[in-house]
């Protein structure tokens, strides 16, 4: 599902982001150029611009530094998967090589750089402190999740408190930052300020949890990334925080050491532990809870075809296959 299709009305305002990220992209760096126009054409789903859009239209937003600002969100996270794919060396993502898979390490991670502090460039245009505050304290707790997540890779000890923990401050954070800044560019009340910043962080909650479900599930050509990622790079995902939970003892060792070794060696035999816990049920109805919880945190929004497109984005995040 492409942003573009949550609501018609949004297609005109998404079109303008994206002529905003490819100008804001240019620079006189030839090989920043390249690598730029690489991770544009490899697309996504532009979710963080399109839930900043949807926010402030909702609000009845009539300005336009929503443009400007919804690039900034995507900038700062197109920075952080340049940096994760270089921590986790992944390969793949979005169906094609990453960048620094394309392009070498030392380049992605300075052209992330560069993206960083494009974004910071561009959120002081917006002349707004609160606005430069939001953005810069959710830059801060992403980093601080991306180190947490390297303290939890290769340790089987990490339960279900320590996890979400992550996602929150991982991927969460810049959901509930996208969707604050558009009740914030909107002058909403301190209340509908507060239930749009919840409904962001509860809705990239689920979606990261159904990213761990179809990386045991998924299809690769479908996903976008190789199946089994996670348990290769040693990471514990809700399903296997499961089946440590629940688990036989054996399958519990499996997992284990899986996880300190950080190898697909028992892929198959953790698959059986996985669907045997029922851990993929479990992380799914997790996820639901979180988008219920995100619809209801906008409940109190006016009634309008871009609040039902939220709505409809929250039912989607726990839908989705890919």
């Amino acid at each position: 599902m492409k942003p573009s299709e949550l609501s018609p009305a949004l297609a005109a305002d998404l079109a303008e982001v994206d002529r905003v990220i490819r100008t804001r992209l240019a620079s006189e760096v030839a090989l920043i150029n390249t690598v730029a126009e690489y991770i544009v054409a490899a697309g996504g789903k532009r979710l963080r611009p399109a839930l900043l859009l949807l926010v402030a239209r909702a609000l009845d937003y009539r300005g336009n530094r929503h443009h400007l600002l919804a690039a900034v969100v995507e900038f700062i996270h197109t920075a952080t998967l340049l940096h994760d794919d270089v921590v986790d060396e992944s390969a793949l993502r979005r169906g094609r090589q990453t960048a620094n898979a394309a392009f070498g390490n030392p380049a992605s991670v300075l052209v992330g750089d560069f993206l960083y502090s494009r974004a910071f460039q561009m959120m002081v245009e917006a002349d707004d402190m609160r606005v430069m505050r939001v953005l810069s304290d959710a830059t801060n707790v992403i980093a601080e999740g991306e180190v947490l997540q390297l303290l939890n890779c290769n340790d089987p000890d990490v339960d279900e408190e320590r996890y979400l923990k992550v996602i929150r401050y991982k991927t969460a954070r810049l959901f509930e930052a996208a969707a604050q800044l558009g009740a914030i560019l909107a002058g909403a009340s301190p209340e509908l300020e507060a239930g749009a910043a919840e409904y962001g962080r509860r809705l990239g909650t689920a979606f990261q949890l159904i990213d761990d479900v179809l990386d045991y599930s998924g299809v690769t050509a479908d996903i976008g990334k190789n199946v089994g990622d996670d348990l290769r790079e040693g990471k514990p995902t809700l399903p296997l925080i499961h089946v440590m939970t629940h688990g036989e003892p054996d399958e519990r060792e499996q997992v284990r050491t899986a996880i300190v070794e950080g190898h697909t060696e028992h892929f198959d035999a953790i698959m059986a532990a996985i669907e045997r816990t029922g851990a993929l049920a479990y992380t799914r109805m997790r996820a639901r809870e979180e988008a219920d919880a995100a619809a209801a945190a906008i409940a109190h929004l006016p009634t309008s075809e871009f609040k039902e497109a939220l709505l409809y984005l929250s039912a989607y995040s726990v839908q989705r296959d890919r």
